[in-house]
């Protein structure tokens, strides 16, 4: 059975707002999520569950049944394997990506994106940092990935990944040399709003709490 582009960005967005809260989503939650209006949220998830690719209770929320995660995983992989792509192979910068990829990752041909993935020699991390699923659904994960806030005075870390890809947020990473692969090492902790001087590379910068909220490291171990 096919389905609409529409039906599959529902399904992708209750996926993402499933992994991030840990239960059912909410028409309101959703309906956030997705801007729209919350009574055109509700029309689509009852289309939805009569299709059973969710469940919907009302005051309870939503959840994906099993063939709905797998549509939306496999909608995210499409997502993310295009990302790396239109970066690695056709020069975009990693704030150029994400709507071009929001229109590929639709393409119906599962033969396509698999022969795409072999082309890359099968990346398990897009140009942001998120975890690329497998043939068969299975999702890398950084077992060591922190929030850059979590790194002490005088630690090191790599970026591995962000929690925002706003196009102004990416865009401003670029002006701090804070992107992917970088070493940042922190220099100083200031009480008052827990904001970090960094050194990356030959730069110091100071970053907010904020921002290190959303930068993702790899601590590096300092061995004797």
């Amino acid at each position: 059975m096919s389905y609409t582009k529409t039906e599959e960005n529902y399904l992708k967005a209750i996926y993402s707002l499933q992994v991030k809260i840990g239960k059912e989503v909410s028409t309101n939650e959703l309906a956030s999520s997705l801007e729209t209006k919350a009574s055109s949220v509700t029309d689509m998830v009852k289309k939805l569950d009569k299709k059973e690719l969710i469940t919907y209770e009302k005051y309870k929320g939503v959840s994906l049944t099993n063939l709905g995660k797998e549509i939306a995983i496999n909608i995210i992989r499409n997502h993310r394997i295009w990302e790396v792509f239109l970066v690695e192979k056709l020069g975009y910068k990693w704030d150029e990506v994400h709507e071009i990829a929001e229109q590929l990752e639709h393409i119906k041909s599962e033969e396509l994106v698999d022969r795409l993935d072999d082309f890359l020699d099968h990346p398990s991390f897009d140009p942001h940092g998120d975890p690329i699923p497998d043939r068969e659904g299975n999702i890398p994960v950084r077992k060591e990935a922190i929030a850059l806030n979590e790194l002490k005075k005088g630690e090191t870390g790599i970026v591995v990944g962000v929690k925002n890809t706003d196009i102004d947020f990416l865009q401003f990473l670029e002006e701090m040399n804070l992107t992917l692969g970088k070493s940042i090492q922190v220099e100083k902790i200031f009480d008052f709003d827990k904001s970090k001087v960094v050194k990356t590379g030959q730069q110091t910068v100071t970053i907010s709490k904020e921002v290190g909220s959303f930068l993702i490291v790899e601590k590096i171990i300092q061995t004797k």
